[in-house]
């Protein structure tokens, strides 16, 4: 009796009681989440409970990996996602796709219902656990690829906590985890702090050192006869676009992207230039970036496939580094200088550049396609094909191998979104995604979806259709049927067994996991270049209500150019170590 009444004391001097369970909720949904991805399990069965309630939509996947690289494309859109899965043996299942937006700049909330407290002082020998009292040991197993982890343990810890976590989920772009005892779910914490709402705001620069930095820039790049602007994954997840584009726009310096930040400009600009990849970049654009006396480089990942197997031939001695938290000029690092505060005042101070243009890519077929008489589909042919089919402010969606190196070769209409996982590379990773993506396209009023995912990437995540089906989502999905996994034929084995898949019946699919044909789904097959060519030319392809579904064939050993390049050198890296 005497603790529960402690307990009603307590609670009686909250302002306003709330439940921790439809606290976190309702921060989700004030800095902009609308739905939760995951799957039940008892640990987290209560605080399910809590989603309708904060004005949420719980989406319920087939596997918590899905799940995982659903939250990672619905963050890619939304800004920032949710995840929940149960203790151990859920969560396990999500931590490669966890670990994929870690490596990428992903900012996921992955909420955890564990074991109560209770049972966790106590040790008790429960199931999803090692059998070994550890109830830390996953938790653990998450530090490393989540920027914070918090254990919800205490209720008078658990607003400041879970306030905490969200914002350097945002602030960081990274994923944060969450641990949700069963029996905190409902303890009751003060609900007056819900009228503030979280500082999502940047930390400002010191003025006197950002000052100093633009001033450094701006010297460079007065001096510099031939500049131009590279633009890199970091400049799309740390939310400084506004000021790419104010800068390109002001500027008219050339301005060129690389695979991981294919999207970031908009591409109707006159001075885009096209993909800069080293050795497999677009027509001319290797030459124009190479010979530049001075690159600004915004966001950098200067990973393998994003340089086409390190093949940059850029010096620092003539780079401009912008990031999230330095400043790089030359061979000089300023520490704590945020791109953002830096681009805005050197927008503000620089005049317009007279300098000279930069490459013109466009979406023409190479005239070796044009002049072939073969109705095969290659590669070469298809990727400007599709260019020319696309639509402003469509989402493309490519998946690890021959779409996300042959996506290279399409210039986009404005404001194109891409998404791809160049750098943490899952296969798998674009069909899970897609239903995201998609999900969170559907709540911006965004009309088209697109993925492009070869046969072998999408056997693992196949069953991530039946969610789209049953959130009733549109996506135009493309399964390029080449048997099997095409960059590793490419790396090693080209004929070898261990590269080749089960040939499905990929679009009957569809109907297996509820898909009616004409009502809620349609599906397509197309083996050359005419089929290709009808069916981009159909209106009701182009603008379906409901998910449509292609069987997309090409040869076995046709590859993008990009891909066979990086596939040397990967081999040729493999072969030195």
């Amino acid at each position: 009796m005497a603790t529960s009444a402690a307990s009603d004391i307590r609670t009686a001097e909250l302002k306003q009681p709330v439940d921790v369970a439809e606290y976190l909720f309702r921060r989700l949904h004030e800095v902009g989440v609308r739905s939760v991805h995951g799957l039940p399990g008892d640990y987290n069965l209560v605080a399910l409970d809590y989603i309708p309630r904060a004005g949420l939509n719980w989406v319920g996947n087939v596997n918590e990996l899905n799940a995982g690289y659903a939250a990672d494309g619905y963050a890619r859109i939304k800004g920032i996602s949710a995840l929940v899965t149960t203790f151990g043996v859920g969560e396990l299942s999500a931590i490669n796709a966890v670990a994929g937006a870690f490596s990428e700049y992903v900012p996921i909330v992955h909420i955890v219902g564990t074991p109560s407290t209770i049972s966790q002082a106590d040790g008790q020998l429960l199931h999803h656990t090692l059998g070994n009292g550890d109830f830390n040991v996953f938790s653990n197993m998450s530090r490393s690829v989540s920027c914070v982890v918090s254990l919800l343990n205490d209720p008078h810890m658990a607003a400041t906590l879970i306030d905490n976590a969200i914002r350097e989920c945002y602030i960081q772009s990274r994923p944060v985890y969450l641990a949700l005892p069963t029996d905190m779910v409902q303890k009751k914490i003060e609900g007056e702090r819900l009228k503030t709402p979280i500082d999502l705001k940047f930390p400002p620069n010191n003025e006197e050192k950002e000052d100093y930095v633009v001033d450094v820039v701006l010297k460079y790049l007065h001096a510099a006869k031939n500049p131009v602007v590279l633009v890199d994954a970091c400049a799309i997840r740390h939310r400084v676009l506004n000021e790419v584009h104010q800068l390109v726009e002001k500027s008219g310096m050339p301005v060129f992207v690389t695979p991981m930040g294919k999207g970031a400009i908009n591409e109707t600009l006159p001075n885009y230039g096209g993909v800069y990849a080293g050795d497999g970049s677009n027509d001319g654009v290797r030459e124009r970036v190479e010979s530049s006396d001075l690159v600004l480089s915004i966001g950098a990942i200067k990973s393998d496939f994003n340089t086409a197997g390190f093949s940059y031939r850029v010096s620092q001695l003539s780079t401009i580094d912008f990031h999230s938290t330095y400043t790089r000029v030359k061979f000089s690092e300023y520490p704590n200088v945020r791109m953002n505060g830096v681009l805005q005042k050197v927008i503000a101070k620089m005049g317009r550049l007279n300098i000279e243009d930069g490459p013109k890519p466009t979406n023409k077929v190479p005239s070796a396609e044009e002049e072939s008489s073969s109705e095969t589909i290659t590669q070469a042919w298809f990727w400007p094909t599709m260019g020319q089919w696309l639509q402003p402010k469509d989402i493309v969606i490519t998946e690890t191998g021959t779409a996300n190196f042959g996506i290279w070769e399409t210039r986009f209409p404005a404001d194109v979104t891409a998404v791809s996982q160049v750098l943490w590379g899952s296969i798998g990773y674009a069909t899970g995604s897609c239903q995201g993506v998609a999900l969170a396209a559907k709540e911006m009023g965004i009309k088209r979806t697109i993925l492009f995912t070869g046969d072998g990437s999408f056997q693992l995540t196949a069953q991530e259709v039946s969610t789209m089906i049953r959130q009733k989502l549109n996506p135009i999905i493309f399964v390029i049927c080449n048997e099997g996994y095409t960059i590793e034929r490419f790396i090693h084995g080209m004929d070898a067994t261990y590269n080749d898949v089960q040939e499905w019946k990929y679009k009957d699919l569809v109907a297996v996991f509820g898909g009616e044909e004409g009502k809620t789904a349609r599906t397509y097959q197309v083996k050359t270049k005419k089929e290709v060519e009808t069916l981009f030319k159909d209106e009701e392809f182009a603008t379906a209500p409901f998910l449509q579904f292609v069987e997309l064939y090409m040869p076995k050993e046709d590859a993008p150019r990009a891909l066979k390049l990086t596939a040397e050198a990967s081999a040729r890296t493999n072969a030195e170590k």
